[in-house]
């Protein structure tokens, strides 16, 4: 396979990674509305909808600010100008920054009950849909991994072999997927469980494959900073499991 990927329609070239990235998003919607339908679901329809819409801002913006912060030194001079601005962005920084929308929005709404326990299924499905457009993409899309002698390190172009990071984070992905379902077979898991036990886990995995790639931590960071973003994340995690109002007495359907 030579990378970048690119599916040729005649004399027209499709952007493989924009398509999958499109079928992401339709296709983890389409199964997060085929589990609603399946599902109790005690948040109203009008609560839901202002939810996702806190949701969508959050990871809009926690996404590009993340996405930004990786390269500080480039935000003077940002390259290509100000549409560079726009153009960066991380999963971790939309994880995140959607949590805080959607917490905001359901303080304002007054809900309490967990609003992502429903959605995380289909957020996994749509991950891996998405990371196989970033691994298709090459070295275009920067997430690839650093030199490696390994036996299944993949030449993405540049003829240096590399960790395929993207399909790690895919093998990652399913199998905490297939933990929680397991999981969830044998015990309903407390309300809010699965969304947590899914944010900690991915949070754990980004944290240790960054060490894996070529963006260097900034001078004096110690880490990049989707690593610090993901210690704040799981340091949050942390605090919320040990507050006494958070620790389960029984599972609850």
């Amino acid at each position: 396979m030579t990378y970048p990927v690119h599916l040729a329609l005649g004399p027209l070239v499709l952007p493989v990674h924009l398509l999958l990235e499109v079928l992401a998003y339709t296709i983890g919607y389409r199964f997060y509305q085929h589990l609603r339908a399946r599902t109790t679901d005690r948040i109203s329809d009008e609560h839901r909808l202002w939810i996702f819409v806190g949701c969508a801002a959050g990871a809009l913006l926690g996404s590009r600010v993340l996405g930004l912060l990786e390269h500080p030194e480039l935000l003077l001079h940002p390259p290509g100008g100000w549409l560079y601005y726009f153009t960066n962005k991380t999963i971790v920084g939309g994880l995140l920054g959607g949590l805080v929308g959607v917490e905001l929005t359901k303080k304002y709404l007054g809900v309490r009950t967990s609003s992502g326990d429903l959605m995380v299924f289909p957020v996994i499905l749509g991950m891996c849909i998405g990371r196989l457009g970033c691994h298709f993409s090459g070295l275009e899309d920067g997430t690839f991994g650093t030199a490696t002698s390994l036996p299944w390190a993949i030449d993405f172009g540049d003829g240096v072999p590399r960790h395929p990071t993207n399909l790690y984070e895919i093998g990652w992905l399913l199998l905490l997927g297939a933990a929680l379902w397991l999981m969830e077979h044998r015990r309903p898991l407390p309300d809010g469980w699965r969304f947590r036990i899914f944010m900690i886990g991915y949070l754990v995995f980004r944290l240790l494959v960054e060490f894996l790639k070529p963006t260097p931590a900034p001078g004096g960071w110690g880490l990049t900073a989707i690593q610090w973003a993901c210690v704040a994340g799981l340091g949050y995690y942390g605090w919320l499991f040990g507050r006494k109002e958070y620790r389960p007495t029984k599972a609850t359907e």
